[in-house]
């Protein structure tokens, strides 16, 4: 789980400084800016405190990445159908299309994975001592 918490943590600040980088100067409302903000943050607060396997924090975790997903998919096929028209700011359109596609394949499996994953139960028993 600790590389997955890791995976999680750089993925989102990746995303964060990423999204910074493709609006800087483009003139792009700073609303479309923030969502991937949040949302990044959000990631990367839920993997942070996943330092046990408690319920409370696996349900966190799954939500973190299930709302990354909800903010990639509309975002990636508005990309995919709207083709060169979309404002890619300062990046390549192909190219942060590939990205959008990877960002949405890796929040998929973030999603599957926080629930799928096993527990580790030794910690969710009470301690009889």
């Amino acid at each position: 789980m600790q590389a997955f918490r890791l995976i999680t943590i750089i993925l989102a600040s990746t995303n964060i400084l990423g999204e910074f980088y493709r609006s800087w100067g483009d003139g792009r409302h700073i609303i479309w800016i923030l969502d991937d903000v949040f949302s990044g943050l959000f990631l990367i607060f839920a993997a942070a405190t996943f330092t046990s396997d408690t319920p409370a924090r696996r349900a966190l975790f799954a939500a973190a990445w299930g709302v990354g997903l909800g903010m990639i998919y509309p975002s990636f096929f508005a990309s995919l159908f709207e083709g060169s028209g979309f404002n890619s700011g300062n990046l390549n359109w192909q190219f942060l299309l590939a990205v959008k596609a990877f960002i949405f394949l890796l929040c998929i499996v973030g999603v599957i994975a926080s629930i799928r994953l096993p527990y580790n139960t030794t910690k969710l028993k009470p301690n009889m001592d």
